[in-house]
């Protein structure tokens, strides 16, 4: 029988479920039916969850997992996104913050911000375009 994790891993994983999910769900239902949306969080919270000893273990567990949920929406929408048009998206649709979308996407403030202005420059990246 294997043995239960420590409670501190399980209330880690809760908390990252809770303080991620629901600019996962936004950027999810952003990109695809509503019914695709709920299945790709659920998909990447049950993979999160079966390797949390190994994602808390990464330099950045947000970053790991912003990765590997922009994929799965990827795959599932047929587009794939760039970065500054990711940044761009959850910044002007969702109305995340600098700092919130730098929590979520586990990058820095900084690169975010760099994110914004090169996708306002770019006339293709608008959000009415996604």
């Amino acid at each position: 029988m294997k043995p239960a994790p420590p409670t501190v891993l399980i209330n880690a994983f809760y908390a990252f479920y809770d303080l991620h999910r629901p600019a996962y769900r936004a950027y999810a239902a952003a990109c695809l039916a509503p019914e695709e949306a709920q299945i790709a969080v659920s998909h990447l919270f049950d993979l999160v969850a079966s390797n949390w000893t190994s994602v808390v273990s990464e330099p950045d567990p947000a970053a790991w997992a912003w990765q590997r949920h922009t994929r799965a929406v990827a795959r599932r929408s047929g587009r794939t996104l760039t970065a500054a048009e990711e940044t761009l998206l959850l910044h002007e649709e969702l109305r995340l913050s600098i700092d919130k979308i730098a929590t979520v996407t586990g990058t820095e403030p900084a690169v975010v911000s760099t994110l914004l202005a090169a996708a306002r420059r770019c006339p293709a990246a608008t959000p009415a375009s996604f």
